[in-house]
């Protein structure tokens, strides 16, 4: 009996567990699960939340300048009577430097050739022969070879003066215009300096007027005065390099001049030889 009585008790202290474990467990859903008004509360504010996103726009991305309209807009702000100079100066000087670089592309010879030419011309034809394959020649180094050949019968000693004189007069001509690249090389900056005064004579100006120094008053005189001078020393770097590029392409073609014209004195002198 009391074994029973034991067993009885310990199965029904079994069902109470299972049956609170049950009772909390259902509880504990109850408590997480939203009731149907928490839901609402909570839809309406995902809802209020998502409609206030969409009511705020985005703001709209900087469109991007292209580089002519932002030298456009510079020009403007440096001011057309101090940047309209420096823009001619650099017009201009483009202009002579394309014809110099164009002038002495063509001038250039192959003189190596063409003293093979006139040399086999001397031998086959005579003096007349080379002045023709002279004269059927571009470029300073066949025209100092027809003046040097024309005089031939003078004597070696009329053609070294005449080769010499008229590599001058081709020196000249190679050198042509140069001096007006140098003046605006010189003159943009200065014209830059100009405009860079003249703005800050408008900027302290603006302050004695204003009996105060405002950002505002003196920030439109200080941008004519730096951009007029950024513009005249980018005129000035850009015609310079153009200009050191035709000075030296004038130094190879002089000294191709000079050492073709000393080839030229030797090859007449042995041919005065082979016929004397």
């Amino acid at each position: 009996m009391k074994m029973k009585r034991i067993l009885a008790v310990f199965f029904a202290a079994s069902l109470l567990t299972l049956s609170a474990t049950s009772f909390v467990m259902g509880q504990t859903k109850d408590e997480n699960k939203p009731t149907e008004a928490t839901q609402q509360v909570a839809d309406s504010n995902v809802t209020t939340a998502t409609e206030a996103a969409a009511d705020v726009e985005e703001p709209a991305p900087t469109p991007e300048v292209p580089m002519h309209q932002q030298l456009k807009i510079k020009f403007i702000e440096g001011g057309p009577m101090w940047m309209a100079p420096i823009l001619i100066c650099l017009i201009i000087g483009l202009a002579l430097a394309f014809e110099r670089i164009l002038y002495l592309n063509f001038a250039s010879t192959n003189t190596k050739k063409l003293l093979r030419n006139v040399e086999n011309a001397l031998n086959n034809g005579g003096v007349d022969a080379a002045k023709e394959v002279c004269r059927n020649t571009r470029g300073p180094v066949a025209s100092i070879f027809y003046q040097g050949l024309d005089r031939y019968h003078a004597g070696i000693d009329i053609v070294e003066k005449s080769v010499i004189s008229y590599g001058s007069v081709q020196m000249g001509l190679l050198e042509k215009g140069l001096t007006w690249i140098a003046l605006f090389i010189a003159l943009a900056p200065m014209l830059g300096f100009l405009g860079t005064v003249v703005g800050m004579v408008q900027a302290f100006d603006a302050i004695e007027a204003a009996g105060d120094i405002n950002p505002t008053l003196v920030a439109g005189g200080m941008k004519v005065a730096l951009i007029t001078t950024i513009g005249g020393l980018v005129v000035a770097m850009v015609l310079q390099v153009f200009y050191n590029y035709i000075i030296g392409k004038i130094d190879s073609i002089v000294n191709n001049m000079e050492d073709a014209s000393i080839s030229l004195i030797d090859i007449l002198v042995e041919y005065k030889n082979k016929n004397a």
